[in-house]
């Protein structure tokens, strides 16, 4: 058995392309967010509500993306509501990206502070476990990225993975719609002939 992507010229390469890299942007964004999540989690802290919703969509997306591209590889895809989703996606990453960068435009990473040992980290963190509101864990987010540069490059780097999903996106609901466009054109059948002009 041999496996060979489907023959759709520079429209299904472009198609791969884009799911190749989406998929990249995606397990990275994940791996970063639950990298905050983990932090959150160990001081007994709540999570808050913007890394809950990105590793949300983030894991979603992931899945979509895998089973979407396995779909197109067998020539199974219904591409017309894959572009639909696709276009979906791309307005869930401008809500990520907007909901993560809003506190970050105007920060300056380099002008934090350097990393401090574990140990004090753990002891000016220490915190009960409480049911806060959004705003009390939305101000705990922010004060983790300005707790230090690792802190602060690595939100940025799952901003601007954000913002990139989005664009990612929105080229690939145009690739599906118009790959959907060419394969239905393609189908169709031809014109009848004219006996009498013969």
């Amino acid at each position: 058995m041999r496996f060979q992507s489907p023959q759709l010229g520079a429209l299904g390469v472009t198609f791969t392309a884009l799911r190749a890299l989406q998929f990249l942007a995606l397990v990275t964004v994940v791996g970063l967010t639950a990298n905050f999540i983990n932090e959150f989690a160990s001081s007994d802290r709540q999570v808050p509500d913007v890394l809950v919703g990105t590793i949300t969509v983030t894991s979603i997306s992931t899945l979509y993306v895998a089973i979407s591209y396995i779909l197109y590889y067998d020539g199974m895809l219904p591409l017309l509501v894959a572009g639909g989703l696709d276009l979906g996606l791309l307005i869930a990453f401008i809500v990520v990206a907007v909901t993560i960068g809003k506190p970050l435009s105007a920060l300056q990473c380099e002008l934090l502070a350097q990393p401090v040992s574990p140990a004090a980290a753990f002891v000016a963190a220490v915190t009960g476990r409480s049911y806060e509101s959004a705003a009390t864990r939305y101000n705990a987010y922010l004060g983790l990225i300005v707790e230090d540069q690792p802190h602060c490059y690595e939100i940025k780097a799952a901003w601007g993975l954000g913002i990139s999903l989005a664009v990612l996106f929105a080229f690939s609901s145009i690739v599906c719609l118009s790959l959907w466009h060419r394969i239905r054109r393609a189908g169709a059948p031809a014109p009848p002939k004219d006996v009498e002009s013969y």
